[in-house]
């Protein structure tokens, strides 16, 4: 049988036309000449590949070499090997801290020292006010553990992802609705809401102490759970499950993203996977929940449930952290929790201003206790940020090369003596109040002592609550175009908590060994690391 079609052409298996346009016909090919095309055909894919492979090679070792070159020129140790500084790393004793080696390292190098975590890993940290300001401002991007531990616990997400660019909107936004609710509701927490945490929290004093940072952790559940869910929230049965899915998969997010390569083929993994969909199975739930008995809650009603349930992770993470650290300075000083309830007897009063509404605002001393907690948590070490594309220039000089982690050791800047005095690793709040006398200018406060004198006469002084952010040193929250959105409407929601709370309840410690209060260091309020507490109601 014969064929009139032209020959195959290299380039695949499409018979080309007759070059001569008559019509002589070729035999069928012979299976050489088959085995020739394939051979050619797979010879030339081949050596597109390789082409491409080496050109991507080459640009990332390109990319290398510049971020070795730039890195040279930042002060600092010099690699001892080609794994970088993971010797320095691996000697630190077990007392001590990853801050501890950077203190050591900016001591001896100056403001500005880098850290080779790997060949292709630098790391920048910097302690001066002035440069992490600038660098703040221009490193707009996170680092891609962030994005990957979020993206493998709650699916694909807007938030919480490296690029700025992509983030932007979805900030705007969710600034926007938070911002709202602080001007609709002059009472940041319902009564239902205090109710519903008093009741949770009796529920476990029936089956023992009550710790600390569970209390803390069933409080911060409840608050971000009603403003994202309203009220439905407060009445939903599964609310138990969805928190204590959320600690177990907190305990592991981490710990999956780091992995380079996903752990399909551990069991453990998948564990934690079919945690993460009985928590997104949750959270519809209360989504559809919220949005048949009530539709005003703009954010359960517009964002994904991947965005909800990122929101709560990372809200419920860092709330929990600061309510737990302000109930045990409370407990463990009492004299602290009395001068608090003073304050807030009076502004329910009506006794500290004359005005038609009374609110939170008004608890000037509550407000700076609340801030100064803020400032002295330890709960993240470094406050971490990156420039995936654009190199970082400092007004100091220095280049920071595009993709370096950089960071900022927050125990270093915000207990140091120079950014707050002399007292910079004490707890005094009254360093974010002001007291003006009449005809003078104002005097910032030293101690808390005063203050607390001061307000069985109000009508003497008049106190005005510094505005922490003026301080480039104050970074709990952050700074720059990254910086957390929710910032005053977690600093007020967690006032207006302590504030119903401490109106209602005196919180002590549990007696105990445990909460001995002699092992406490008198002149600096050194806290326990999760004291058993009781709540005793008070007397109307």
């Amino acid at each position: 049988m014969e064929d009139c079609r032209g020959p195959y052409g290299a380039t695949g298996f499409l018979p080309q036309p007759n070059p001569s346009g008559s019509n002589t016909c070729y035999s069928e090919p012979s299976s050489h000449s088959f085995r020739g095309y394939i051979n050619r055909e797979i010879n030339a894919f081949l050596w597109i590949s390789l082409i491409s492979v080496t050109f991507l090679l080459l640009r990332k070792l390109g990319k290398l070499f510049e971020l070795w070159y730039k890195g040279g020129s930042i002060p600092g140790p010099s690699s001892p090997s080609f794994y970088g500084d993971s010797k320095l790393i691996s000697q630190l004793k077990s007392s001590e801290t990853f801050t501890d080696l950077l203190s050591r390292l900016h001591e001896r190098y100056g403001p500005v020292i880098k850290l080779w975590l790997g060949p292709t890993q630098l790391l920048v940290s910097i302690k001066d006010v002035k440069l992490i300001k600038q660098m703040l401002v221009k490193a707009k991007d996170k680092l891609p553990l962030t994005e990957r531990a979020f993206c493998l616990a709650f699916g694909r997400l807007s938030l919480f992802v490296s690029s700025f660019e992509k983030v932007q909107t979805e900030r705007d936004f969710l600034a926007v609705e938070l911002n709202s609710q602080l001007l609709q509701s002059s009472n940041m927490i319902s009564k239902q809401v205090i109710d519903r945490v008093m009741e949770r929290i009796h529920n476990i004093a029936v089956s023992g102490a009550l710790d600390c940072q569970m209390v803390s952790q069933q409080m911060a559940f409840t608050i971000l759970g009603a403003t994202f869910f309203g009220d439905t929230f407060l009445t939903w049965p599964k609310a138990t499950a969805c928190e204590e899915t959320f600690i177990m998969i907190a305990k592991e997010a981490y710990l999956w993203a780091s992995h380079s390569i996903t752990p399909f083929w551990k069991t453990a993994f998948w564990r934690y996977r079919a945690l993460c969909k009985k928590l997104k199975c949750l959270t519809q739930d209360i989504i559809q929940q919220c949005m048949q008995k009530d539709s005003s809650h703009h954010i359960a009603r517009e964002e994904p449930c991947a965005n909800i349930m990122g929101l709560m992770f990372h809200g419920c993470q860092t709330t929990a952290v600061l309510i737990g650290d302000i109930i045990a300075r409370l407990v463990t000083h009492p004299e602290l929790q009395d001068k608090i309830y003073s304050e807030i007897t009076l502004v329910r009063n009506g006794l500290q201003q004359q005005q038609d509404k009374q609110d939170v605002q008004d608890m000037l001393f509550l407000l700076a206790t609340v801030y100064e907690s803020a400032r002295l948590l330890s709960a993240g070490q470094l406050l971490q940020r990156c420039s995936l594309k654009n190199e970082v220039n400092l007004k100091a000089g220095l280049t920071l090369p595009a993709g370096a982690i950089l960071v900022v050791p927050l125990q270093l800047v915000q207990k140091d003596e120079f950014n707050w005095g002399g007292d910079a690793t004490q707890f005094n709040p009254d360093r974010f109040l002001s007291v003006a006398e009449k005809g003078s200018d104002l005097v910032q406060m030293t101690s808390f002592k005063g203050f607390a004198e001061e307000l069985v006469y109000p009508a003497c002084n008049s106190y005005v609550l510094n505005d922490p952010t003026e301080n480039a040193a104050f970074l709990p929250f952050g700074s720059g175009v990254r910086a957390c959105v929710g910032q005053k409407f977690v600093i007020l929601k967690v006032a207006t908590l302590i504030a119903s709370l401490l109106e209602q309840y005196e919180i002590r410690l549990q007696p105990g060994p445990l909460n001995d209060s002699k092992s406490m260091n008198n002149g600096v309020f050194q806290l326990l690391p999760s004291p058993n507490i009781v709540f005793s109601r008070r007397k109307s």
